[in-house]
């Protein structure tokens, strides 16, 4: 009883920590100044601006951070107002899920300030069962619905904003490392050549970021400043001075503080991993022992697999685990 209880105690102790650790990268990546970097390297309508102004001039407000739910039906809507946003997701029809970092931004065009909804999600997990591509369209789709009766009302089509969900994977696989990918509405003429004006289709892009080892040759730029930013090895110190003089972000107090907070929920992280591995390899070493005491008694005396156990007081629980591998 007493193990039992200390194995929920390390559970519940682990999930925790991973849950600090996660709400660690979210912050980060809410920062406005790494928000700029992301947003100049993923957002087309950035290019020609610098990281400064993204982050002072175009980011509008403090982004929120699991704040705002991705599906809000119509049982949660909030009464038509600009730039309004239901924080609250506790609908009837749908589950609780919330988008890791949203905000608002202008954007300079042709036609002068456009504006744009932007979502950043944090991954840990490429495979998680689906398509996480389908999963960052899903976000589009919602940030573009979710329009209706904050942004436009009946009839004012035209006032829907471009969104954009960026998706930093920290643990893509082997294929995946170190690439950027964007997927977007595109005109394709099927036939003749009708051509609409773009803004008026280009509405939605979901990007892929897929994080990767040093030693790629597409490490660097983005790539490198985001595995920097997220290392789990490196140290505050190593982090400020290559994002300082590499990307030229600008280390405040409070950046500064969120990365050394991130680095020692890592710490725990790493710590917590590597207890529960010599915790598990001690489990095995038990079993590979019992099973081996367990096999000599029955050659050595001649006796029964249960006659053995009764010997060496194994516990009824655990009878039939060793009962399988002897067969085996």
């Amino acid at each position: 009883m007493q193990q039992e209880e200390n194995y929920l105690a390390q559970t519940i102790s682990q999930a925790d920590v991973d849950a600090r650790y996660d709400e660690g990268v979210k912050r980060l990546l809410a920062n406005k100044s790494i928000l700029a970097v992301i947003m100049k390297e993923c957002v087309p309508e950035y290019r020609d601006c610098t990281t400064k102004d993204i982050a002072e001039k175009y980011i509008e407000g403090e982004p929120q951070i699991g704040a705002v739910g991705v599906n809000i039906d119509e049982t949660n809507r909030v009464n038509p107002a600009i730039h309004g946003i239901n924080t609250e997701d506790a609908t009837l029809t749908e589950g609780t899920i919330r988008y890791d970092v949203r905000f608002y931004a202008t954007a300079p065009s042709e036609d002068g300030l456009i504006g744009l909804i932007l979502n950043v999600e944090a991954q840990n997990r490429y495979n998680a069962g689906y398509p996480l591509l389908k999963r960052a369209i899903y976000y589009c789709s919602r940030m573009i619905s979710a329009q209706y009766g904050t942004e436009f009302t009946k009839g004012e089509y035209g006032k829907i904003k471009k969104v954009y969900s960026i998706w930093v994977c920290m643990n893509p696989p082997k294929n995946r490392r170190n690439t950027i990918t964007q997927y977007s509405i595109q005109e394709k003429h099927i036939i003749g050549e009708a051509a609409e004006q773009v803004r008026n289709y280009d509405l939605m892009s979901a990007v892929m970021i897929c994080l990767g080892d040093e030693d790629d040759k597409n490490y660097g730029g983005l790539l490198k400043f985001l595995e920097v930013l997220l290392s789990e090895e490196k140290s505050p110190e190593t982090k400020k001075e290559i994002l300082e003089t590499e990307f030229q972000v600008p280390m405040t107090q409070t950046l500064e503080s969120e990365v050394r907070y991130m680095c020692n929920l890592s710490q725990g992280v790493a710590e917590r991993a590597m207890e529960k591995g010599v915790a598990k390899g001690l489990q095995q070493g038990e079993n590979r022992a019992m099973l081996t005491a367990i096999r000599n008694l029955m050659e050595t005396l001649g006796v029964t697999s249960d006659k053995a156990m009764d010997a060496l007081k194994v516990p009824e629980a655990d009878r039939a685990k060793y009962k399988e591998q002897l067969r085996s």
